[in-house]
């Protein structure tokens, strides 16, 4: 028997992305457990990830090429070759390429974090032929744009000093279920001594174990940060200094914050004001006795109209009590921007040779599956390559995205591992590696180390990397550029600009052997300013803003569905509703693996007992949660965890998997975000009723 220890990493959209040591016996793989070696991994694993192995070798993996051979949505499929795939994706891809590339589509998101099996191949395949490029901005962009424009790039704390805070705020994140390692560190803060307190409309597990949970309403952060600003300044708990130097636009910011009295931001917020002047002094307070403060803020706050300006009014309080100065303080919201990655090389947008294809945004393809040719949209989109992504599950106004896959005229291609809701609407479906099975390189978005992926095992039945099958679709559609023929290794070898300072003589044999490697990052990265903003200083104040079109100053944004905006809405449909992850899922994927989804249970809705007893529901009842969009059928969990007026359910469930075959998405909103044209799941306004 032949026992080795390959290093892998964690693929999935969490920001912990651990090291992983993968046991393989005569080339099984028996064990996936944590690093103990890695500083932030240290040896633990969430429950999806401990169970990787069952994934990968799951009964129902798709092994095979697959033709469909029933109604688009019904699954039914027969076994192919892949010389029948290839020859049939191929000739379908090159009469619309010569006459209409943008009428291509590519839709992937974060299935893998990885820059190799990610957009490498695949962006080059894409750009060669000129197809339409796709906006990713269903999870994060809002926020990012929204703490660019203020800090100047998502550089934040690193996780690893957390544990030396003495206030941590979590704001709009449940991080025992979606960011395990970072919540570690904040228990061994709470045994030092550190506060926490929770910002969220809902009392997640993370809210029930800290000191303090605010029960705001949806949308209304960007108020609550201003709320805040307005305390600080009253009394005095500023780092005159910090300001002074590393700063830029306080007087206006002073000027704006006046506005936001304890009582407007309270009445906006859904709160008390003595909430509001007590959270500003035990963050302020402690900042003032040199002690260090940290604000951990995640994607839930900005899924909203205003989403891009929470984060921004969040981001812009550590400068204002010097939080900054220290290692442990300031704030974290994603880590991505301090990671040299060398994409320009990896996805090669040179291919394009000029041409500027159309950009469609992932979260609206309900509405651009569904649009006929014209001068405004284009080419009607003709073909849709799907990897890395299940938008038949996660995007938003599901109805209309079923309409357009449903659609006989569309040619889609699915490469995947399971028998997916999207998977379900494809032509052709193609076999796809899982991470055990591949190479990849990894940055992460919660931690400083940059990370390599062996393949442990030969890839099952017939499965291949995504990198593979781009790579035998352009060569069989007669794609000649040399760039088609690196190897995954040669791929991963640019995955980090070498030359780059933080990235400490980058080496991809090196990394590959020793599994991680942490960027050349200072303990405390703004400490003295630094910031990278067109000023050098954090911006109260954006020049950037205000050529863009928007607000330069913090402000405060009402819900699209909301009293403020909508008050005919708000009267038909009263319940705000958020859709939060699932604790034993990952947005889609885990949601097949049955352990998991027994533990979870089935869909269900969180609902206040004021609210429910109004409607007649009892605990274990069936709700149908509806709007003008659509509706769906999951059964009511009566709970204060959810405040009054507002309804929580946890997501994302395959539609298939639901007693009625359909989710949350049926009643979220294609509106945009305020800034970063992202999406707006939690700006949704239902009503409830027994089913």
């Amino acid at each position: 028997m032949t026992i080795t220890q390959v290093r892998a990493t964690c693929p999935h959209d969490c920001p912990d992305t651990c090291a992983l040591l993968v046991t393989v016996k005569d080339g099984v793989a028996t064990e996936v457990k944590g690093d103990p070696d890695h500083p932030t991994t240290a040896g633990v694993l969430c429950t999806k990830v401990a169970r990787y192995a069952e994934r990968t070798y799951h009964p129902d993996r798709v092994l095979y090429p697959q033709r469909r051979t029933g109604k688009k949505g019904e699954g039914k499929f027969e076994r192919i070759s892949w010389d029948e795939a290839l020859t049939e994706i191929a000739s379908r891809l090159s009469g619309i390429a010569a006459r209409a590339p943008e009428a291509i589509l590519p839709y992937s998101y974060c299935g893998t974090m990885g820059l190799v099996q990610g957009e490498s191949m695949s962006s080059r395949f894409f750009n060669q032929l000129g197809a339409s490029q796709l906006d990713r901005t269903i999870c994060a962009k809002a926020g990012f744009v929204g703490y660019t424009y203020t800090i100047g790039a998502t550089i934040g704390t690193d996780v690893e000093h957390f544990q030396d805070s003495k206030v941590i705020l979590i704001w709009g994140g449940n991080p025992i279920a979606s960011s395990l390692h970072f919540w570690m560190r904040v228990q061994e803060a709470k045994r030092r001594g550190a506060k926490l307190i929770a910002i969220d409309p809902y009392r997640s597990l993370t809210a029930e174990k800290c000191h303090q949970h605010i029960a705001l309403l949806p949308g209304t952060d960007s108020a609550l940060a201003l709320g805040m600003m307005h305390v600080l300044i009253a009394e005095d708990l500023l780092d005159h200094d910090y300001i002074a130097s590393y700063t830029i636009g306080f007087d206006q910011l002073k000027a704006r914050a006046a506005e936001w009295t304890p009582e407007k931001t309270a009445a906006t917020c859904g709160i008390t004001a003595a909430e509001v002047i007590n959270l500003a002094r035990d963050y302020g307070l402690a900042a003032k006795h040199g002690e260090p403060v940290a604000i951990r803020v995640n994607y839930g706050v900005q899924r909203v109209r205003g989403g891009g300006m929470a984060v921004r009014n969040i981001a812009c309080l550590p400068a204002l009590i010097g939080a900054w100065r220290h290692p442990a303080g300031g704030i974290l919201l994603s880590t991505s921007g301090s990671f040299p990655a060398n994409r320009h090389a990896l996805q090669r947008p040179d291919l394009l040779a000029g041409r500027r294809p159309r950009t469609i945004n992932m979260t609206t393809i309900g509405d651009d599956l569904l649009k006929e040719t014209s001068p405004e949209f284009g080419p009607k989109v003709e073909a849709v390559i799907v990897y890395n992504a299940n938008p038949l599950a996660i995007a938003p106004d599901s109805a209309k995205v079923q309409q357009g896959f449903e659609r006989e005229d569309l040619f889609t291609v699915v490469l995947e591992h399971f028998h997916t809701d999207s998977a379900d609407y494809a032509d052709i479906v193609l076999p796809a590696t899982t991470q055990l099975e591949h190479v990849d390189a990894h940055l992460t978005y919660g931690h400083l180390y940059m990370m390599a992926n062996n393949a442990a095992i030969a890839p099952m039945g017939e499965a291949k990397p995504n990198t593979e099958i781009f790579r035998l679709i352009a060569a069989r559609m007669g794609l000649t550029d040399p760039c088609f023929q690196e190897s995954d290794d040669q791929l991963a070898a640019q995955a980090f600009n070498k030359d780059h300072p933080r990235a400490a003589h980058f080496d991809w044999e090196t990394l590959k052997r020793d599994g991680w490697q942490k960027l050349n990052m200072p303990d405390a990265p703004f400490a003295h300013g630094g910031f990278p903003t067109p000023s050098g200083k954090c911006e109260f104040y954006s020049e950037n803003m205000l050529k863009d079109g928007l607000d330069p100053l913090p402000g405060y944004i009402a819900n699209y569905e909301s009293a403020a905006s909508s008050p005919a809405l708000a009267a038909k449909y009263p319940l705000a509703m958020i859709s939060p992850p699932a604790r034993n899922f990952l947005n889609s994927t885990f949601v097949n693996v049955q352990s998991l989804r027994a533990t979870e249970g089935e869909p269900h809705l969180d609902i206040h007992p004021y609210d429910a007893a109004a409607r007649g529901i009892v605990h274990g009842s069936m709700a149908r949660i509806f709007n003008d969009r659509g509706s769906f059928i999951c059964k009511a969990r009566v709970t204060d965890k959810a405040r009054q007026g507002l309804v929580v359910g946890l997501s994302v469930w395959w539609k298939k998997l639901a007693q009625d075959g359909k989710n949350a998405n049926e009643v979220t909103s294609q509106r945009l975000t305020d800034m970063g044209r992202a999406p707006t799941f939690y700006d949704t306004l239902v009503q409830v009723e027994q089913a």
